[in-house]
């Protein structure tokens, strides 16, 4: 009997064409928009500011060493155009106003300070609003330091190497997976819940609240059916709704990946492979699952209680912030699951997730995440189950 009505309620469900672009056609099309414009915008930004010739402001005269040396650096590094300042007001105010990206002004004895070999001082003017362009100066400043840290090598007869006393090499021991893992793992179960979250809402409301608008849920109630099994059978839907949204948000980024060739490094491209398997998907989804149950239960009973289509989307949206924006904490680096975070809702099913994109879960804390939200989707279920079999609330 319950699969008679979850049969029934899955047909009217998919024939709902609101339902069914908020389950499937956006999920499935968010991550190829969301990966397409990142990519074209992030590759515009650097090749626009690695190509865009930057207008530098100098205080000092021609001769200056540092000038000098500025003009002759190759376009290579970077195109720049000079322009000579008498003082720092009119510098800093043309910088302002983005006439020029850059402010270089050196002390009045720097010159004499390299011939003495004592340091000479340079200050730098920038606008750290301006992407690109902190960066641009500091590899000026960088190769004419080296320039002349090499002449005063050559002019005091000294060997690099003597002046070396410590050699340091840096060895990252992380796998790539494990890489991928902290930088963007944060964001895939963020897609997931919000997606499974929105998944759920219309069918709950449209199954729950429209029945009782459109005067049709009296008839369901006369039929010799417990009522707990309706409930269960339209519960069904809204949890397979909310599935099938997490699933068509993973095959969007299937598509982005293999359809439209956003991932260009054929190594990252072979660990992502790596994480994207059979096994992966499975647990993914066995994380998934008593997560959109307990959606499922905390939307029942609203839809159940509200006594319009309005009113219930309106009490349920504020619920989805509150829902999804633990799902944020991702994002943070240096939060990771432990006995602690895995006893908290959403936060485990995202850190679990994580951790499980970088390959480091600890089962025992997978075990604890799925036990507790197997608790929080019962207790859900009996909450739905008491609000439904309320007779006021199911009767307008």
């Amino acid at each position: 009997m319950i699969f008679t009505i979850f049969k029934k309620e899955l047909k009217d469900t998919l024939r709902d064409k609101r339902t069914l672009m908020m389950m499937l056609v956006i999920p499935i099309l968010i991550f190829p928009i969301i990966l397409s414009i990142f990519v074209s915008v992030s590759e515009s930004f650097s090749e626009e500011a690695a190509q865009k010739e930057l207008k530098i402001g100098f205080i000092g005269e021609e001769s200056n060493y540092f000038v000098k040396q500025l003009e002759m650096l190759p376009d290579a590094i970077g195109k720049k155009e000079i322009i000579f300042y008498k003082d720092s007001i009119s510098l800093k105010k043309d910088l302002k106003v983005d006439s020029i990206q850059i402010g270089m002004f050196t002390a009045s004895n720097f010159n004499s300070s390299l011939e003495q070999k004592q340091p000479a001082k340079l200050t730098v003017f920038y606008n750290a609003t301006d992407v690109g362009v902190k960066e641009r100066a500091e590899a000026y400043v960088k190769t004419i330091e080296n320039i002349a840290l090499q002449e005063r090598y050559l002019d005091l007869d000294l060997n690099v190497s003597q002046l070396t006393p410590i050699e340091t090499n840096y060895s990252n021991i992380a796998s790539d997976k494990e890489m991928i893992g902290v930088l963007a793992g944060g964001i895939l179960p963020y897609i997931f819940i919000a997606f499974g979250f929105l998944g759920c809402m219309y069918p709950a409301i449209d199954l729950f609240t429209g029945e009782k608008e459109r005067g049709t849920i009296e008839t369901l109630l006369t039929t010799p059916v417990a009522r707990w099994q309706i409930l269960f059978g339209k519960m069904g839907v809204v949890v397979l709704s909310g599935l099938l949204a997490a699933s068509a948000a993973l095959l969007g980024l299937f598509i982005s990946i293999e359809v439209m060739d956003i991932v260009e490094n054929k190594e990252l491209l072979n660990v992502v492979h790596g994480i994207l398997t059979i096994k992966f998907v499975l647990m993914l989804f066995m994380l998934l699952f008593p997560l959109t149950v307990f959606f499922a239960g905390i939307m029942i009973p609203v839809a159940v209680y509200a006594k319009s289509f309005k009113e219930a989307q309106s009490i349920i949206t504020p619920i989805n912030l509150v829902v999804v924006l633990p799902a944020m904490i991702g994002f943070f680096p240096g939060i990771k699951l432990t006995v602690l975070t895995a006893c908290i809702p959403v936060v485990n099913i995202v850190l679990s997730t994580k951790e499980l994109v970088a390959g480091t879960l600890d089962y025992r804390l997978l075990g604890l995440s799925f036990a507790v939200m197997i608790i929080l989707a019962v207790i859900a279920v009996f909450i739905s189950y008491k609000r439904f079999d309320k007779e006021t609330n199911v009767v307008i």
